[in-house]
């Protein structure tokens, strides 16, 4: 088994300044495991409520997604309900609905355990530590947080890190995290808490990497049509890690690639609303707006 993501399958409401839709397919689990399908292997652990249709069920494995670890309990799929304006960086959430993600308890069916790659998708920081104690040596473990856990679960979600390889989180968590305005200085901060790569996401402005030794940013794909923004996080990480499990190379210059394949993905997610666009979505799209990628940033040097 080639990658493992543990997270959230649900419903979305969602209104924007250019439309509007109502419990759509969504959650973190289900955009990253999607979007990663396209390039490897992908297995996902999560939960749904008994009211979970068939047809989304029957996508997932459309895509060859193994749902061995997607358990289904008593009770109604987490639902979540927002809105953004016309900045769209920001998403105002109107309703929170965990049901029966509230109890979710993840539990590795056999064979999960030897996962070499590993998502901890926006879940409770202990949750994910617990995950953790389940796999055995995994080659890559790249987790995501958010404010909520960062200001609720601090303790916890410190204790995470440590085993943590490459942390992927917005520009504003980075600084919360860190408790220091400056970005560099933030992300500096960080890697000392033990990841050993971070990923800031910074919606339309694209992504900046930081290691110990470098930092690499990329912008994000000029685009006339922009409809929905969720999910686009959890798709740039799928793309990210489905690429480089692809590739088994964990080199710097292979995580640059990766951080470029995760931002084409996020690029087809935010064209349309839900999983729309994935859905209709061809690989040798994805290579060509890789390739326009490159040269959005292509240039000579001086003479």
């Amino acid at each position: 088994m080639s990658l493992l993501v543990v997270g959230s399958v649900a419903f979305d409401s969602v209104e924007t300044p250019f439309g509007q839709v109502e419990e759509v397919l969504g959650g973190s689990g289900t955009y990253f495991s999607t979007s990663a399908s396209f390039f490897t292997d992908v297995s996902l652990v999560a939960v749904v409520g008994s009211d979970f249709p068939q047809e989304h069920l029957d996508f997932l494995r459309s895509r060859e997604i193994d749902l061995r670890g997607l358990q289904t309990a008593a009770g109604k799929t987490f639902r979540w309900k927002g809105r953004y304006g016309f900045d769209l960086n920001e998403a105002h959430t109107l309703d929170t609905q965990l049901n029966v993600f509230e109890a979710f308890r993840p539990e590795l069916p056999a064979g999960y355990e030897s996962a070499e790659y590993v998502f901890l998708a926006n879940i409770d920081p202990e949750l994910q530590l617990d995950v953790l104690n389940q796999v055995k040596k995994p080659l890559l473990v790249a987790c995501d947080t958010m404010n909520f856990w960062i200001e609720g679960k601090r303790e916890a979600l410190l204790k995470t890190l440590p085993h943590v390889d490459i942390l992927i989180i917005n520009e504003g968590e980075t600084r919360q995290l860190a408790g220091e305005p400056n970005l560099v200085k933030a992300a500096r901060s960080i890697l000392a808490m033990g990841p050993k790569t971070l990923v800031v996401k910074r919606g339309e402005y694209g992504v900046i990497m930081f290691t110990e030794h470098s930092i690499f940013t990329v912008p994000a794909y000029p685009l006339e049509t922009v409809f929905d923004p969720t999910g686009a996080g959890d798709t740039f990480a799928g793309g990210f890690m489905g690429y480089l499990a692809s590739t088994r190379n964990l080199s710097e210059a292979s995580i640059r690639q990766a951080i470029v394949f995760g931002c084409v993905m996020a690029s087809f997610t935010v064209e349309d609303f839900s999983l729309n666009r994935l859905k209709r979505l061809e690989f040798d799209e994805v290579e060509e707006r890789f390739r326009k990628f490159k040269l959005l940033t292509d240039f000579d040097g001086l003479a």
